[in-house]
């Protein structure tokens, strides 16, 4: 094939060959009979990546944007067969061909040996339903809890939560499958368990963790560090050490402001595995053109002690967390409109997940924040290659 290359001018962050991805493709395996393949495996994903990479984000589109630009695409690939594939073989090819699994482990081997990274320390894991698999009548649909870098915009691994189970049960499946040694897992509430925590500690690595309700007696003993001591007369009582951080931030018509507070908790009063520190985050959102303004404040724990997390680091890596939401999961709602995106089988469903991880971990790669100007300046370039075989 003649060589298709993207890149970010803007910035020196390199380039993305296709034909180096498509060399790495060749290594999946092909559950297809030999009689009746029209189309080589690698051929089939570039051909889906590339119509992506151009903005389109459905199977249906897909196909509709190949048979548009067939007699260019193969002269580009240098085709004998004068075809392109229809919507449904990409449908067949996503939803019976590809193992998810092992998809995903050479795309992210691809962005690694490429790019470098996955150095970074934070490790966000948190879940998200793809609406589009929902069939009517129904409320559940396909679930996929993540585990993601956000410094790096990268998803390191994806499971498919499974009927009858849930987040908490999946995710010790899921952080089995990390190297975990010098990383630091950040979840919300819903994964502040004991069992989940003497996992991560077992693995090498430590553990950030709201608490809320789900566990009250939790929260209620972390909450006590930050109470003021009772005063008798004639007695005075020593406040206990702590170490307080504030930030200020405004962006997108808001004004932020987070205050972090953290404590050790030296004595093991809270009887947690592996807890070092107590903290608490305030946090304060004024919306600029109406003025109106909320607050909360949450509690959480970590196994990181202070010679390891510092107040300034802790509340860096709270706020970083969140990056799931709007550098992953948010990207793929809205962006690339995968909660817009009717699929009716669940592997079919995984593996368009798992594209849209690499398109995200690509752009990131070479630093592009916005996913939608990456789309747009990816498709001029690949524009301009295709009518170069004109």
């Amino acid at each position: 094939m003649k060589h298709i290359i993207f890149e970010n001018k803007a910035v020196a962050s390199g380039s993305f060959i296709v034909s180096e991805l498509m060399q790495k493709l060749e290594h999946l395996t092909d559950s297809r009979q030999a009689r009746g393949k029209r189309y080589d495996l690698p051929f089939l994903l570039v051909l889906i990546l590339l119509a992506k990479i151009a903005g389109e984000n459905k199977p249906t589109g897909i196909a509709h944007w190949l048979k548009l630009r067939q007699q260019q695409l193969i002269t580009m690939f240098t085709r004998q067969r004068q075809a392109i594939p229809c919507l449904n073989t990409i449908r067949r090819t996503l939803a019976n061909t590809i193992l998810a699994d092992e998809l995903e482990n050479i795309l992210r081997q691809f962005l690694h040996q490429t790019y470098g990274g996955q150095q970074s320390r934070l490790v966000a894991i948190d879940g998200k339903t793809l609406r589009g698999t929902i069939a009517k009548g129904e409320t559940k649909g396909v679930h996929l809890l993540s585990a993601y870098l956000p410094e790096e915009g990268l998803v390191l691994r994806q499971i498919a939560v499974v009927d009858k189970e849930n987040e908490i049960s999946a995710a010790p499946q899921l952080l089995q499958k990390l190297d975990l040694r010098q990383k630091i897992v950040c979840g919300d509430a819903m994964f502040t368990q004991r069992d989940l925590s003497v996992q991560i500690a077992s693995q090498g690595g430590d553990f950030i963790w709201f608490v809320k309700r789900n566990q009250p007696q939790l929260q209620l003993d972390v909450s006590q560090f930050f109470v003021p001591p009772r005063k008798a007369k004639g007695w005075q009582t020593a406040p206990l050490p702590q170490t307080t951080v504030q930030q200020t931030e405004k962006t997108h018509g808001r004004l932020e402001q987070r205050r972090l507070t953290l404590m050790a908790d030296k004595t093991e009063f809270i009887a947690w595995p592996h807890l070092k520190q107590v903290f608490k985050l305030e946090r304060k959102v004024t919306h600029l053109r109406t003025k109106v303004s909320f607050s909360e404040t949450v509690y959480g724990v970590t196994s990181l002690s202070q010679t390891q997390a510092t107040a300034d680091e802790l509340l860096l890596w709270t706020r970083q967390y969140w990056g799931i939401e709007n550098g992953l999961h948010y990207r793929r709602d809205k962006t690339l409109e995968e909660d817009g995106t009717r699929i009716s089988d669940k592997n079919e469903a995984q593996v368009m997940a798992i594209l849209n991880n690499f398109m995200i971990g690509l752009a990131c790669k070479l630093g592009f924040r916005n996913m939608a100007l990456a789309q747009r300046l990816f498709n001029a370039q690949l524009n301009s290659a295709l009518l170069s075989q004109d």
